[in-house]
This record gives structure tokens, sequence and C-alpha cells, in this order.
């Protein structure tokens, strides 16, 4: 001890016996050096979570210059750059930042940073570049950000932020080169005050809640190259403010409210490269140009009001052009057979038009070609052979044509086709067999056709089929083996003359010829045959007693059972069943439960009834309510172990907008399932004043409660608990009976959504289709109903709907007198298309902007898209709807 003591002195008067002999200036830069590791350790001090041990190098006994991963210094040994990007890092950052004097760039882009920006970082004068994109940042944007002198790079895309942009952001900004304010949810309009920043070569504030008109300031920039608006609430006409900006590269003006004129003459500037401005109100003819730029790659004018024909200069001018979107529009006329030489030519979208003639053999040309969609069209004629030739064709999309004639045997040549959807036409002839050898396909749609003989078996090679559909043609002979028996029966539908599983329709005659062919087997061999069939019975028995005993020992290890008790049958005392409790809130003590099933299902408590059960609320001591479900059929569950392991995997599911299942009741003659109660119950009913009053009677009046606010918030937690069960659940989970009945609400009205992951529960039309959706018209999506595809897809279709109901205040369908009815889509899209949004509001509707409600509005337009594919996921559901701020709020 004395002699590490005596080592301890002797460093010490080494250290200081070389300050000693050090110069000022040196001795100021190994104390600064110091520091700085010190203000390091403390940004580290602040994070809460690093997952991939991205800081384990910062540490006190290394060198922060040398060592620490992210960290670079200058030939003084000053820190100047810190880079830790896509490192999921979560905490706050920390205000010691400000006091490293030479930091010029701070990079924290993908993270998972809360809170705001400290104010202390307006100490950062040094600062080149500032890129926290991509964290959880919140708050308003920093008016300080404007002081600092020496910014060329601001990248606040991808967080939480809300309020104005503040003109004070572009009060010293001369060095500035590119700032953007992307994906977040921020309102007001757009400071004119940009033009002060006159290097500045690129702006982004798309995907959010801005109003107001383009500033035309903007385009007074000398350099601008980058501009991009899209989806905010952007008004006015644009066309003259845009014709100034000549030195853009890329323009995407996109989801906006812009009417008018589309700015046509931006087309001539000499590097355009990206062209768009779907999705808007403009009108009229697209113009004919006299040059286009020889860079232009992107022409997408899809869902506007344009008609007219296809002006050839487009496509003769602009010969550089990667992808042609024209779909949504109200185009008429011909195909242009000249688009085919355009050789680089990617995507062409012109579905939803009113277009006719034939498709062009010439498109056969087009090398390079991956999209071709031409769904919703007037074409006649046959799909040309000559398609078979763009060998990198992943989408043909000419459903809901009149096209006649014969599937070309050729199509085998397109071996990177993930989607041929030829639905809705008039072909005619057999499925070619060489369709099998289509490998990397997911969609194969021919339904609605006239197509006949037998479905090809190689069809079965097909492992990546996802979505599936012959129903409604002339087909028949047996189904195939194998993949495609795993689709249910109406995929097969309306084929009279096909035969086999999953179709109720045997092939008994087929099987009784071919049984007459067969060689007879001697005695012997029948015997043999038999004793082996029966060991090998018992074998498998033996496997199946054994595997369901070691998961009943699981299940009952890793289910969270507060107390198995026999509980009285309401139909007679000598039937038990077997009560499970997942929440250790629920009573546990036998007496507690000891009336049985009396007291949870008394007639005096009845909640609801839907598709799927009767709804009672039980109360306990303590006041403790819990709904329970009695299942009015059990659909596909076949056995108490299948249904105990559904409603296990659904209890282990936690979600704040998901109820919360409690447990379940199982016996030979009832089942039951326990859930979280929501004392404000569904969102139907608050919308529509139908639910049962305490008299009885039908309200018939919406709940004043529900004002803009709550409605916004509960359209968000509903998406992000279906976001919940598609993404983050592992398998998937659907809904599949998403309506605003199952939308229920607590004390505070959030929502918790309900009846998720109960399709198997759903009633039986045969062994595979479900039926009972009676309760959800209006909800269901076309596939669905016609169909029965199924996909997280049709989930986004119903919240579509729901969205439309919340802003309305009308029910999915209703009737007008006589036999008219008025379908909500419907009705909604016809008024937007006459620029009469407004008139879709709920009168009854108080605390809203109506900028929000028309985005609202839009997105539910979406998800109700005729075409799955066009629908949004419900994560990008999830990510427009957080960028949409509701103004009043909080």
């Amino acid at each position: 001890m004395r002699g590490l003591f005596q080592q301890c002195c002797y460093f010490t008067a080494s250290f200081l016996l070389l300050i000693a002999f050090m110069s000022p200036a040196a001795v100021d830069q190994v104390a600064a050096a110091a520091s700085e590791k010190v203000i390091l350790l403390q940004f580290k001090g602040n994070i809460t979570n690093d997952p991939y041990n991205s800081l384990i190098s910062w540490d006190s006994s290394t060198d922060q210059c040398r060592d620490y991963s992210g960290v670079f210094c200058d030939s003084f040994g000053n820190v100047y750059k810190i880079v830790l990007w896509n490192t999921s890092l979560v905490g706050v950052l920390s205000p010691a930042l400000s006091e490293l004097k030479s930091l010029r760039i701070l990079t924290l882009f993908g993270n998972g940073f809360t809170g705001i920006i400290p104010p202390e970082f307006q100490e950062l004068t040094t600062l080149w570049k500032i890129n926290v994109s991509s964290n959880a940042l919140s708050g308003s944007i920093p008016e300080f950000l404007g002081d600092l002198p020496n910014i060329r790079f601001l990248d606040l895309s991808k967080n939480g932020f809300q309020g104005e942009i503040p003109s004070s952001l572009f009060k010293l900004c001369e060095k500035t080169k590119f700032i953007s304010l992307s994906h977040n949810n921020l309102s007001g309009t757009i400071p004119i005050i940009i033009n002060n920043c006159l290097n500045l070569e690129g702006f982004d504030v798309s995907f959010n809640s801005l109003t107001g008109e383009f500033p035309s300031q903007i385009c007074e920039i000398p350099p601008l190259a980058y501009l991009s608006v899209r989806n905010n609430m952007l008004t006015g006409r644009i066309e003259d403010q845009v014709s100034n900006c000549q030195t853009l590269e890329l323009l995407d003006l996109g989801s906006n409210l812009f009417t008018g004129n589309a700015p046509f003459s931006a087309l001539e500037f000499a590097n355009l490269s990206y062209f768009n401005v779907s999705n808007n109100e403009f009108e009229g003819q697209i113009q004919p140009i006299q040059t286009c730029s020889e860079k232009l790659e992107v022409f997408d004018v899809a869902g506007n009001g344009f008609q007219g024909e296809i002006p050839m200069s487009i496509v003769s001018q602009c010969s550089g052009l990667k992808v042609l979107n024209m779909a949504y529009n109200r185009l008429n006329g011909q195909i242009p057979v000249e688009i085919s030489n355009l050789k680089r030519i990617s995507v062409i979208k012109l579905g939803n038009n009113s277009i006719t003639g034939e498709i062009p053999e010439e498109f056969g040309s087009i090398e390079l070609l991956q999209v071709l969609d031409l769904h919703n069209l007037d074409l006649n004629g046959g799909i040309p052979d000559s398609l078979s030739s763009c060998r990198f064709l992943l989408e043909l999309d000419v459903s809901g044509n009149s096209l006649q004639g014969r599937l070309p045997e050729s199509f085998y040549n397109m071996s990177n086709l993930r989607i041929l959807d030829l639905h809705k036409n008039d072909l005619n002839g057999s499925i070619p067999s060489t369709l099998g050898n289509l490998s990397k396909i997911q969609t194969l749609d021919l339904s609605q056709n006239s197509l006949s003989g037998s479905i090809p078996s190689t069809l079965s090679n097909l492992s990546n089929l996802s979505h599936f559909n012959v129903s409604y043609n002339n087909l028949s002979g047996q189904i195939p083996a194998f993949s495609l028996q795993n689709f249910n029966s109406s995929v097969f539908s309306n084929n009279p003359g096909l035969c086999g599983p999953p179709l109720d329709q045997s092939c008994t005659r087929d099987s009784k010829n071919s049984e007459s062919k067969r060689p007879k087997l001697s005695v012997s061999t029948i015997v043999a045959i038999v004793a082996a069939s029966l060991i090998l019975i018992g074998v498998i028995i033996i496997i199946i007693l054994n595997m369901k005993a070691r998961r009943r020992r699981g299940r009952e290890d890793e289910t969270m059972i507060i107390e198995s008790t026999p509980l009285a049958s309401s139909d007679s005392n000598l039937i038990i069943g077997k009560l499970v409790l997942f929440s250790k809130t629920l009573p546990s003590k036998y007496e507690d439960w000891e009336a049985g099933t009396k007291a949870l299902l008394d007639k005096n408590c009845l909640i609801g009834s839907g598709t799927i059960g009767t709804v009672y609320r039980a109360d306990f001591d303590g006041g403790i309510s819990i709904a329970v479900k009695k299942i009015k059929s059990l659909g596909r569950i076949k056995s108490q172990d299948e249904f105990e392991q559904e409603i296990g995997r659904l209890g282990s599911l936690r979600h704040p907008n998901l109820v919360s299942f409690q447990g379940y009741y199982w016996s030979s003659t009832m089942q039951l399932i326990l859930s979280d109660f929501a004392p404000n119950g569904n969102l139907y009913d608050n919308l529509h004043g139908i639910g049962i009053s305490d008299s009885g009677t039908s309200s018939g009046i919406g709940n004043p409660e529900l004002n803009w606010p709550r409605r916004f918030n509960i359209a968000l937690g509903v998406a992000r608990a279906l976001s919940y069960i598609h993404h983050d659940c592992k398998p998937q989970i659907l809904h599949l009976n998403l309506k605003s009945h199952n939308i229920l609400l607590d004390q505070n009205y959030d929502p918790k959504l309900a009846d998720y992951g109960l399709v198997k529960f759903l009633p039986l039309l045969d062994n595979y289709g479900l039926t009972g959706f009676h309760n959800v018209v209006g909800y269901v999506a076309p596939e669905l109903a016609q169909s029965m595809r199924l996909s997280d897809k049709c989930d986004v279709y119903s919240f579509g709907v729901i969205l439309l109901e919340v802003v309305t205040g009308r029910k999915p369908v209703e009737g007008v007198g006589g036999n008219e009815v008025v379908v909500l889509c419907e009705y909604v899209r016809g008024l937007i298309e006459r620029g009469r949004a407004s008139d879709c509001f709920d009168r009854s509707l108080n605390g809203f902007v109506e900028n929000e409600l028309i985005q609202v509005m839009k997105l539910g337009l979406m998800c109700t898209s005729e075409s799955a594919l066009r629908r949004p996921s419900m994560a990008e559901v999830v990510q427009v709807l957080e960028s949409v701020r509701s103004e009043s709020e909080g």
C-alpha cells in the first residue's frame, strides 16, 4: 500500500513538473482537451439506451480524438465533427455540446432523441451543419437557429416539431445551401423572407400541414435547384410563380390544393429532372410544350382533373423520361404509339381515365419497362404477344377493360413479373401452363373473364403467390393440389365445372373412372398395407398426444393463470368449465366467481350484440368492471385446445389502443371471452346517436362531447393499433371485421380497438369461406366482399371508411328514400371533385380547422381506393396522420 502511494506521488510530481516546463499555449491546449472530453461524457450521460453499443469506446480513460467512435478532431486537438447516424441512441440532447467551441458538424440523424433542441446551442456559432433528422424531437423550431451565421446545412426533418416556421430562421442565411423541415407537424405559411437565403440550393417542407399560397419570393433565389412542398394544404394558383424558378432540377408540388393551370412551363427549364404536380385540383388540358429538358426523368400529373388527349409534345420532346404517370384524370383519345420511342421509360401509368383503342404492339420494344398500368380504361382488342419481350417487367395491370382473345403463351418470358392483373375483361381460351414458370409472381388475378379448360397443375409451382383469383370464368376439372388449395373457395367460385378441394364439389365421376382403371391388389398385399397402416396410425396418435400434453404444460407455465376453477354453467350445475385469467387486477378467489355464468351473463347488463357474439358488463367489488363476450359460433375453431391457443396468443398483446383480453372461459356448451370494459361505449353510437339509452330507446343524437380534437385522437389511436397488429406482431394479425362499432371509448374518450384477431370465430359460409359481414355493410373492401381475398389492405379500406365517418358524421351507407342508398366514400369523392369539400363536414362538429378535415378526408379516400395495391399501409397512414396537426388539440 505504501509503495502504491509512493508511485502516485511520483506520477503527480512528474505531471506537475511537465506542466511547469510547458508553454502557456500548450497548457491551455491540454486543459481544453480535458474539458472537451468531459463535455462528450456529459453527452453520453444523457443517453438512456444505446442498443448497438455505439458509445462503448467513449471512456474517461481513452483519448477522445483517437478512440471515440464518431468523434473527429482538428490538428489542434479540438472536436470539430460529431457523426452518430443510424445508431438508435435514445435520450435528450446535452446542452453541454454548446461548449465545443470548434464544432462545425453535428450529425445525429436516425436516432431516438426526444425533447427540444437546447437553447444553449445558440452559442455554437461555428456550426456549419446540423442534421438531427429522423429523431423524436418536439416543440417549436428554435428561432435562434437563424442567428447562427455559418450554417450551410440544416436538416430537422422527420421529427415532431410543431407550430409555424419562424421568419427569424431566414434572418442570417446568406451561407445556407440546404434546409429541410419535412415530415413534421408544422402549420401556418411559408415565410416570404426566405428570399434572404441567396445561396439556397435545396428547400424541403413536404409532409406538414402548411397553409396559404405558394410564396413567389422562393423563385427569387438564384441557385435554387431542389424544391418540395409535397403533402401540405397549400392553395391558390401557382403557374406564374413557378415560371420564375428557372434553375430548378426537382419540382414537387404533389398532394396539395393548388388550382387553375398546372405550371407546365417548368418542363422547359434546362436542368429539370423531376416534375410532380399529382393529387391537386389542376384542370383543363395538359398544355403542349415547345421544348423539354433533356434531363427530365419523372413526369407525374396523376390525380387531377386534366382532360383531352395525351399531348404528343410530352412524348416527342421529353426523350429522357423514365416515369410517365397520368393516371386518375379525365383523359381521352388513344394511347400514343410514340411512347414506345422513349427507350429509357420504366414506368407507364395511365389507369383510371377514359382512354380508348388498343394496347400498342410497339410497347413490347420498351426494353427497360418495369410497370405498365392501364387499368380501368376503355381498351379493346387483345393483349399483345410482344409484351413478353419486356423481360424486366415487374407489374402488368390491364384490369377493368374490354380486352379479348387468349392469354399469350409467351408470358413466361417475363421471369421477373411480380403482379399480373387481368381481371374484369373478356379474355377467353385456356390458362397457359407456362404461367407456372413465373416463379417470382406474387399476385395473379384472372377473375371475371371467359377463360375455359382446366387450371394448369404448373401453377402449384408458384411458391411466392399471395393473391390468386380465377373466379367468374368457365373453368373445369380438378383444382390442382399443393399451394393453390391454401386459398379459400371464393377464389375458384362461379366456375361450374371446377371440382375438388377447397370447393365442396367433389370429382366423384373422375375418381370412379380412374378407380376402374387401377390394377387390383392381391390379398396378401392388402393385409400387409393394412397392418403397416395400423402401426403408423398408432405411432402418429402417440406423437400427437405427447405433443398436446407438452403444449398444455407449456401453456400452463407461460400463461399468467390466476386460478383455474370449475365454473358452474348456467345450463346445469353438472357441466363444468375452465376459467383462465390473464390479469392480476381481477378477483382471484373462487367465491367471486362461484355464481357462475348466470352472474356474468345478466340480461340486465347487456351491452350489445355483434357478428361474433353478445357482450355483457360484469361488475365486481372494488369498482372493477369487465366486458364478457358470449361467443355465438366457434367458426373454424375445432377444439378447446385451439380455442385456448387463439385467445392465449391474443392475451399476450399489449398496446394502449387495443382492448386487453383479461381471460376466457371454456365449457362444452359455452365459451366466453373476458376483456376491458369501455365506459363511453363505441364510436358508432357516439357519432350517430343510435345506441340504446337507459330507457331502452334510441337517442338519435350524436354525442356533443365528440369534438374534432377527440375525433382526431380516436382516428390516430386506431391507426396506431392497426399498425401494431399488422407490422409489429409476428405472425401478422388481421382484423377483417373493422367498423366503428368495434372502436370502444374509455373514460377519456381514448380509443380501444376490439374484436381484433377473432376472424376464426366469424360464422362459416362453407368449409373455407366466411359470412356474417351483413353488419359491416359499407366497411368491407371490394376484394373481401367479392372474392374473399384476405390481406391487411382490407383493414386499410375499412379504416378509410371510418375516417370519412369521423369527418362527416354520416353512416357508411344511408338510405335516402325508396330503394336508393348513399355510399359514404362515393358521396365524399363526388363532392370533392366538384370543389365542395366543405359540404362534407359534420355540421354538429366544433373545434376544428377546415384544412385538417380536408387532409383527413383525402387520406380516407386514398385508403378506400378500389385497388388494394393503391392503398397505403397502416404504418404509412400513421405517418400521414401524425403530420396532420390538430390546432384545437391540447
